[in-house]
């Protein structure tokens, strides 16, 4: 179990996991309208009707936002089982405690910052971290 963590800095982050959590899933019941990713595609390109190469640009930054929220809707909730499974603030690929700074800037961070700069330096910048 992470103990580098005081019991308010726990608390502190806890708190802006759930909240980004609740955002994040109002976000996107507004973007796919209450229904499914797959629903809300087929009746944009119903919607397109024989404007549908015009729209194209439109229909891609549209399914490409909401997969991007439901990316970091999967990262939060994996870093709340983290935070009660006590593995939370540890790097998943060295062990290392992850500063309570970074965790503040983006508390869903999984790697500390050597890890990250190595995974995205692997994986290109599609896998990078905002810290």
């Amino acid at each position: 179990m992470s103990t580098h963590l005081t019991l308010a800095q726990r608390a502190l982050l806890t708190s802006e996991l759930e909240q980004r959590q609740v955002d994040l899933e109002r976000q996107i019941a507004a973007e796919l309208g209450g229904s499914t990713r797959v629903e809300h595609a087929r009746e944009v390109l119903l919607q397109d009707g024989n404007d549908a190469p015009a729209r194209d640009a439109d229909r891609v930054d549209d399914l490409a936002r909401s997969d991007q929220d439901m990316s970091e809707l999967r990262a939060v909730k994996e870093a709340l089982v983290r935070l009660r499974g006590g593995k939370y603030g540890l790097c998943a690929d060295c062990g290392d405690e992850i500063p309570f700074a970074r965790l503040q800037h983006s508390p869903d961070a999984l790697r500390c910052v050597t890890c990250q700069t190595a995974f995205e330096s692997q994986r290109g910048p599609a896998h990078r971290a905002s810290i």
